[in-house]
């Protein structure tokens, strides 16, 4: 019964995204014709509303047909008329669509960094690209030693979204590991964490070198599985235990905007301090919660 039910999902899913295509495609098409940032800036308002409906559609049917058992926290204050930045761990697949549980209209339409292979999803990628979406091609260690310029291509994807985001309010959604947690990764990165692994910091101090005076907050959040081995198919299928999201709000400290990262060591050395800190937060608060 339950796999029936994860391919009646699957169609939802599906079905949804086939309907909006139809807009997105035209609204797409419009922006590519439009000459000026002004008027792409509107065509973009319209690729947001579909967006948000796409995802408010999800959460419908995913709440009455899935029912999974999501405890949420999130902290007042938040508004879709702002800018944020959401920074947090990353375990499945669904954590995208916890975090849009928690954060739906309580904040603007979010950005992603996208792995830039993702860009040939069907329909989806299409969308990324329209809504602005920063693709990023996380080189190794290897590349990077033998060609070091490569590393200023995700930088130039983040600057442009920020620079892009200055009008316009923007909430901009950083899973700062890089990738999922599992237990072999933790291994292989030698991860002084117990439940996640080491934190990426470039990409939250960009965003906030470039955003930071028009950043409302940065809004921390915490995911936990009650199964040490979610996915998304389980979580289709209605098998997933229950999922625990917990938000809060930390301010943009003053220190946050006055550095460089990547030209500044003194700078990049404390922020690397600051995210590390917050990440033994977050490993002992997950080791310490109990189902």
């Amino acid at each position: 019964m339950s796999t029936i039910k994860g391919l009646i999902s699957i169609l939802l899913l599906m079905l949804n995204t086939l309907f909006w295509a139809v807009p997105l495609v035209i609204l797409t098409l419009v922006k590519l014709v439009v000459p000026g940032r002004p008027l792409q800036r509107k065509v973009l308002t319209g690729l947001n509303a579909i967006a948000l409906n796409w995802i408010g559609f999800n959460l419908w049917w995913m709440k009455h047909w899935v029912k999974p058992d999501v405890r949420l926290q999130v902290p007042e204050g938040l508004s879709p008329d702002d800018w944020w930045l959401v920074i947090s761990n990353h375990k499945s697949w669904t954590d995208i669509f916890i975090l849009m549980m928690a954060m739906h209209r309580r904040i603007p339409m979010p950005r992603f960094f996208i792995k830039q292979q993702l860009i040939w999803v069907p329909i989806v990628g299409l969308a990324w690209w329209a809504l602005e979406f920063p693709f990023m091609r996380r080189y190794t260690r290897e590349q990077l030693a033998k060609a070091p310029t490569l590393a200023q291509r995700d930088r130039k994807a983040t600057e442009r979204m920020c620079e892009r985001a200055r009008d316009v309010p923007i909430a901009i959604i950083n899973f700062v590991e890089g990738t999922r947690f599992t237990e072999a990764k933790k291994v292989a990165r030698q991860s002084p964490f117990q439940h996640l692994l080491r934190p990426k910091a470039g990409g939250c101090a960009q965003v906030l070198g470039l955003l930071g005076s028009r950043l409302s907050g940065i809004i921390d959040v915490t995911i936990d599985y009650q199964s040490p081995e979610p996915n998304f198919w389980d979580f289709l299928c209605g098998r997933e235990k229950a999922i625990r999201l917990d938000a809060r709000l930390l301010e943009v400290e003053d220190w946050m905007l006055d550095g460089r990262y990547h030209d500044d060591s003194t700078y990049k050395e404390r922020f690397h301090s600051w995210l590390n800190a917050l990440w033994q937060e977050k490993d002992a608060s997950l080791d310490s919660h109990r189902w």
